[in-house]
């Protein structure tokens, strides 16, 4: 699965668990660092340990885990490192205080078609 492909998994995986604001970024032509941010916030920080271990646990189903995960002792922002592909998940008073959105202004938003009526 390309870069691409595994930021709409991810972002797909994280609405069926009820994320909220979520966003994938391309900030391919801003970093080496990544191709794409996925960045998402839990109302709680149980939902956000919750919605990191969905994505993992769905991405391990397909043989894919992360390079390196951090943030489940804090539960206020769990990184999980995919290589091209990196997920955040915040709780929202950590996201408002990293403000990661205006840290990469410049990046493209995705638009990805999202399964909420599926439920």
């Amino acid at each position: 699965m390309d870069s691409f492909e595994l930021a709409t998994c991810i972002a797909r995986i994280l609405d069926k668990k009820k994320a909220q604001d979520l966003k994938v970024l391309k900030v391919r032509d801003l970093t080496v660092l990544t191709d794409y941010f996925v960045i998402a916030s839990g109302s709680s920080t149980t939902q956000v340990r919750s919605l990191a271990e969905e994505v993992e646990f769905q991405l391990e189903q397909q043989g894919v885990r992360p390079l390196r995960t951090e943030g489940y002792d804090s539960k206020n922002w769990i990184l999980l490192d995919y290589g091209e592909v990196i997920v955040h998940v915040f709780y929202p008073q950590a996201r408002e205080f990293y403000d990661l959105e205006h840290l990469w202004a410049d990046a493209d938003p995705v638009e990805v078609q999202l399964d909420t009526e599926a439920e």
